[in-house]
């Protein structure tokens, strides 16, 4: 049960409007998380456009495709409902089933390491550190790890505050 209402864009201050209005037109969707993130800017802003911002970098280095899988294995591994429900969309919109594919071994990597750093980010193995630095480079490693960062922090917002997850498409 959510313990936070969702706001209402169309009775949202103006000020509130704008930061949807300007998410939309970028091509972004006003998701549950979102729209319960909207009730404060400085909130909305730290934890969306942060994530948009390093998302779009990964991507750049990485590929989207690698950056999902990632994502997703953190959301997964968390159990957080509302970011997995999100990503399977996504892949499933992309004709993907995640419990099926076939990764490459770069994308097995990434979500070796998204799994690890969800279920104990103090005790990452050695060996993972060892395949990542074959195959990334140290840029690269900063804004995988700053990014799963960022979805973790995502994961736990909506856990915390019962955010509902949007439907499965």
């Amino acid at each position: 049960m959510a313990i936070i209402s969702e706001i209402n864009p169309e009775t949202a201050p103006a000020s509130i409007q704008k930061i949807i209005a300007d998410h939309l037109a970028e091509g972004h969707a006003l998701t549950a998380e979102k729209r319960t993130l909207l009730h404060n800017a400085a909130a909305f802003n730290a934890v969306e456009a942060g994530s948009y911002a390093l998302d779009d970098e990964l991507q750049r280095l990485i590929g989207k495709r690698a950056a999902d899988f990632f994502e997703y294995a953190i959301s997964q591994t968390n159990g957080c409902l509302v970011c997995s429900i999100y990503f399977r969309n996504l892949l499933k919109k992309n004709g993907i089933d995640f419990d099926t594919f076939e990764f490459t071994e770069k994308e097995q990597i990434l979500i070796d390491y998204g799994q690890a750093i969800a279920e104990d980010p103090k005790h990452v193995p050695q060996e993972l550190f060892d395949k990542l630095k074959a195959n990334f480079t140290e840029e690269e490693i900063v804004v995988i790890t700053a990014m799963g960062v960022m979805m973790i922090a995502n994961n736990y917002f909506n856990d915390i505050l019962g955010v509902t997850p949007d439907k499965l498409v």
